[in-house]
């Protein structure tokens, strides 16, 4: 089967520093996959270059088979890449509708969006409730109420619908419970699954390995700048994968080789 989302020697120096040091990575369709490191181990800068935020000194990064070259995120966004930073990337004055559609706004049809760009907003405000709908997310009452007014959970449940809603091919969440108690990364859990369910493949990256070995497919371990193996959660433990992690155990071959 042939990856969805894939990087051959991606290569990224910062003066002396090598981020990635020909580093190779492959997403799955349909697949939850994890990628795990160490503090400093080249995870972001990967992650940044397979969403455009970084281009790769060198190295070819392929969607469905076809080579791509992005030079910003919002050319991953018209591929079909949807990235939910740590920082959710929102503005907690404006609305949810708002927040879905930032930067995607619908204007209205004819002469008064084409000329005074008048926003569509009953338009806007009825997607945003069908997309936080579909993923079980209208708990929110008011697709209207400013983003400062949810908890951190609801907050991390916006920002991942509007992935969903928008990120046709490949979604990206940094660490989407980090900041979360134990109720709300259930929440986001779920959620993760949900958007799995309809058939989106999803890089996770995070920390929290009893969340990594819970929801993942596989498991992507990235140490000094590249891919050192990719594992099944459920032919391995959370003391391995952190001993891999760490250089305290040599992976199997056949991990290496995946």
């Amino acid at each position: 089967m042939e990856p969805i989302l894939k990087g051959r020697n991606l290569v990224k120096r910062y003066g002396r520093v090598t981020a990635l040091d020909h580093c190779d990575f492959d997403l799955m369709p349909g697949e939850i996959l994890a990628v795990i490191g160490d503090n400093g181990a080249g995870k972001s800068t990967l992650i940044k270059a397979l969403s455009g935020a970084v281009i790769p000194d060198a190295g070819t990064i392929y969607i469905e088979g076809k080579e791509v070259k992005f030079t910003s995120p919002i050319q991953a966004r018209t591929h079909g890449i949807e990235t939910v930073y740590q920082t959710l990337a929102m503005s907690p004055a404006l609305s949810i509708a708002d927040n879905m559609f930032m930067g995607r706004e619908i204007r209205k049809e004819g002469f008064m969006g084409t000329v005074f760009r008048q926003l569509d907003r009953k338009k806007m405000e009825t997607l945003a409730r069908e997309k936080l709908t579909e993923l079980g997310l209208m708990t929110i009452q008011n697709i209207n109420q400013a983003v400062e007014t949810l908890s951190g959970g609801q907050r991390q449940g916006v920002a991942v619908a509007r992935a969903a809603a928008f990120g046709s091919k490949v979604i990206i969440l940094d660490e989407p419970t980090a900041a979360l108690g134990v109720k709300e990364s259930r929440k986001v859990l779920e959620l993760i699954q949900d958007v799995k369910a309809r058939g989106i493949p999803i890089i996770l990256i995070s920390h929290n390995m009893p969340h990594v070995f819970e929801v993942a497919d596989r498991i992507h371990i990235h140490r000094l700048g590249k891919r050192l193996c990719v594992i099944d959660p459920k032919d391995y433990t959370m003391s391995d994968a952190v001993a891999f992690m760490t250089g305290a155990k040599e992976p199997p071959s056949e991990a290496v080789a995946a």
